[in-house]
């Protein structure tokens, strides 16, 4: 239809049409690109267009981004050219928000890049209306024609409607792409995630690549798919739990419950209780009956830490569970059958305890079917480094801080340092320095690690020179013999050849002494 022979009566009631069309487009279209396809190929009916132009603006780079699509010719937008706010008539029309009529091109002297390229396609007038929602401002819409002066208030009127609904349709389809992206990444992410959990053999939660840390993850592998026993053994902040951890989903108990219960931290009158239970009334307090540790875990894994610190009287009643998996509730004589995997973990010498009647030997050598001893924080130092950062990330994202570097010299430092407390007091430390920071690079109080190092190595040497000095009195005073009744081991209340390893670590001969 010619839109030059359309009477006005006509064309009002075309126009109607045309927003209706318009609103049924955006209701059954999400895809912004073929919205606008559709909007190009229906207003031709009803106004003088020859070219449509969308342009968003981009609040990342600050510029507008150009789209164009020739109307009545089926063909994808054409462009995404980025234009700075202040060099494209789209840009004038989303800063001041009101429309733009250029009824001849030839005589306007602004934006002369853009308008050169739109009379090289022929283009004679425009016509700009904003893309504005309750929301904000999105961009403007272009209406280009081949001929000049094409443009009315009534149509300026009229393509301010369409524009009204579009924005509408714009704000919902850029919330649906950008609702996809976010899908399409976390779906990405999943996938990363789970590759590196198969690569590290579902060790996620331990961080490290060093020799020892790899040496322990191998015995972890082999021990987990059997139900023997586990003795865990290292200082105080090594990682004995995430170890524990690691075995039971390793095991094929990993569907079942994990357990844990720190022996040093229940009061020794309640510990029997919180291992096998108990029954109303069996003491002062117990108001109701109570499951205990052992019961909970039934078919799966129960994890005792610092199981030194278990009493000798409860001693026989642990050892009873492990061979014969099975209990009585404290003030019940009902037996109960448990079938659980014990893993036990320990910064004691079990050994040592042993021998000075302090633990049972045959719950000793019942524990320690499959021990792994976890290295120290100062014997693997190359991960010292990867832990940093790892802490560093992790605390940064808690506290919202945009931390993105540790300093060469820092980590260096930390390297050094020997880390009594292990990973627990690196950790700390680390969340301590991002607390304090407030650039992007870590703060570390070295100053504090460096005292700390220095009363470190004046109390290692001081206890050493001492027991240094004890030694080698005893021994004078038996006149260097070691074994026997009246030697100086029995005077020290050491064993032979652990008085004769001693003297050996600290240089002990009696040509020296």
């Amino acid at each position: 239809m010619n839109r030059q022979a359309i009477s006005p009566c006509e064309d009002l009631a075309e126009r109607y049409q045309a927003l209706l069309e318009v609103a049924q487009a955006i209701s059954a279209q999400r895809d912004l690109h073929q919205l606008f396809r559709d909007l190009a190929h229906r207003l031709p009916r009803v106004v003088q267009v020859n070219f449509v132009d969308l342009s968003l603006y981009d609040p990342t780079q600050k510029v507008m981004r150009l789209h164009t699509i020739q109307a009545n010719v089926p063909a994808d937008l054409v462009g995404g050219h980025e234009v700075p706010i202040d060099d494209c008539p789209a840009g004038l029309v989303w800063q001041q928000q009101q429309p733009l009529l250029v009824p001849k091109l030839t005589e306007e002297r602004r934006w002369p890049m853009v308008i050169g390229h739109m009379m090289e396609d022929g283009t004679q007038s425009l016509c700009f209306v904003p893309l504005t929602t309750a929301r904000g401002r999105l961009g403007a819409m272009g209406f280009m024609s081949l001929q000049g002066e094409a443009y009315s208030d009534a149509d300026i009127q009229f393509l301010q409607q369409v524009a009204q609904q579009v924005a509408v349709a714009v704000e919902n389809a850029l919330a649906f792409q950008e609702i996809a992206e976010l899908k399409d990444k976390l779906a990405k992410e999943k996938l990363y995630l789970e590759e590196e959990i198969r690569t590290e053999h579902e060790f996620e939660d331990i961080i490290g690549e060093s020799n020892p840390l790899r040496n322990v993850l191998k015995q972890v592998e082999v021990v987990a798919p059997t139900d023997s026993t586990v003795l865990i053994q290292g200082e105080t902040g090594t990682g004995k739990e995430l170890i524990a951890r690691a075995i039971h989903r390793l095991s094929t108990r990993a569907e079942r419950t994990f357990v844990k219960l720190n022996c040093a931290a229940i009061p020794t009158g309640l510990l029997e209780s919180e291992l096998f239970g108990h029954e109303r009334g069996a003491f002062t307090g117990a108001i109701a009956q109570k499951a205990g540790r052992f019961e909970l875990a039934d078919k799966g894994t129960i994890f005792l830490d610092e199981v030194g610190e278990i009493p000798l009287e409860l001693q026989s009643k642990l050892l009873r569970v492990l061979q014969e998996q099975e209990f009585e509730r404290l003030g019940s004589t009902k037996t109960i059958r448990v079938n659980v995997r014990l893993i036990a973990a320990t910064n004691r010498d079990l050994k040592g305890l042993v021998e000075t009647k302090s633990f049972r030997s045959d719950l000793y050598y019942r524990l320690n079917v499959f021990p792994i001893t976890l290295p120290p924080l100062r014997e693997r130092p190359e991960d010292i480094p990867i832990l940093v950062r790892y802490f560093t990330q992790h605390y940064a994202v808690r506290m919202k801080k945009n931390i993105q570097t540790v300093p060469a010299k820092t980590l260096d430092m930390l390297s050094r340092y020997a880390w009594p407390g292990n990973v627990r007091e690196l950790e700390n430390i680390v969340e301590r320095s991002v607390i304090l920071t407030h650039g992007t690079d870590l703060q570390v109080p070295i100053s504090e690690l460096q005292t700390e190092s220095r009363h470190a190595t004046i109390s290692a040497t001081t206890l050493e020179e001492a027991e240094r000095e004890q030694i080698v009195r005893a021994l004078r005073e038996t006149k260097w013999v070691i074994g026997g009744s009246a030697g100086a081991a029995v005077r020290l209340g050491l064993k032979r050849t652990t008085l004769q390893s001693k003297m050996q670590k600290l240089g002990i001969t009696r040509s020296q002494a």
